[in-house]
């Protein structure tokens, strides 16, 4: 049998990683556990990742790839609409996944240093998914929108955590009332994102 990748290796150490985290909670899990169950020795399995909180920040990593895969959102929809569109896939990648995310969420809610450690990737993902929706993150506006869109997603994922539906339709319908709100008060939206990203260089969106 051929020796694995050390990409194949991580993704089979990832995916451990979850389906026990989903089965038995965050905090009951070791790095052994997880070595086992991925048949990799425990050397291996250091190699790759120091800890824990390193095959977490791998998984974070993976969602956010996935955000770039697919077809981006048109440019001539509304920036709001775009954006729905961005987090949705989010959402959508994260689906398979829901019960370990939700053993993780429970598990940093009582563990400050994940929520510390968190908290940066969190504005790197909103700041992610304003660009691949065609909305600039950079600047001072930039890292208010982003920030509006870290709370939005906050407040969304609390919802999708106990959306059992198959369709997910509260977590689409609080999404698309959080982002009408936001746009609203806080005009975190930029009138006109950036539809040059999308490399047909239009005319901006001055409907957001």
């Amino acid at each position: 049998m051929a020796r694995k990748t050390t990409s194949e290796r991580s993704s089979i150490i990832i995916d451990t990683t979850l389906a026990l985290a989903g089965q038995r909670g965050w905090h009951a899990i070791s790095l052994a556990d997880i070595a086992i169950g991925a048949g990799v020795s425990l050397a291996d399995l250091h190699e790759q990742f120091d800890g824990k909180t390193a095959i977490l920040k791998a998984f974070l990593d993976r969602l956010d790839d996935a955000l770039w895969k697919g077809d981006l959102p048109a440019g001539e929809e509304r920036a709001r609409d775009r954006l729905f569109d961005v987090v949705m896939r989010r959402f959508d990648s994260m689906q398979p996944h829901k019960a370990a995310v939700r053993a993780i969420v429970k598990g940093s809610a009582a563990d400050p240093w994940m929520l510390l450690c968190g908290g940066p990737h969190l504005f790197q993902t909103a700041a992610l998914m304003l660009e691949v929706a065609g909305i600039s993150a950079s600047g001072p506006l930039g890292r208010l929108k982003t920030k509006g869109l870290a709370v939005v997603y906050l407040s969304v994922l609390r919802v999708w955590l106990q959306d059992d539906s198959p369709d997910m339709a509260r977590t689409m319908a609080t999404l698309d009332r959080s982002l009408r709100r936001a746009e609203s008060a806080a005009s975190f939206l930029c009138r006109g994102g950036n539809s040059a990203s999308y490399g047909g260089g239009a005319a901006e969106d001055n409907r957001a």
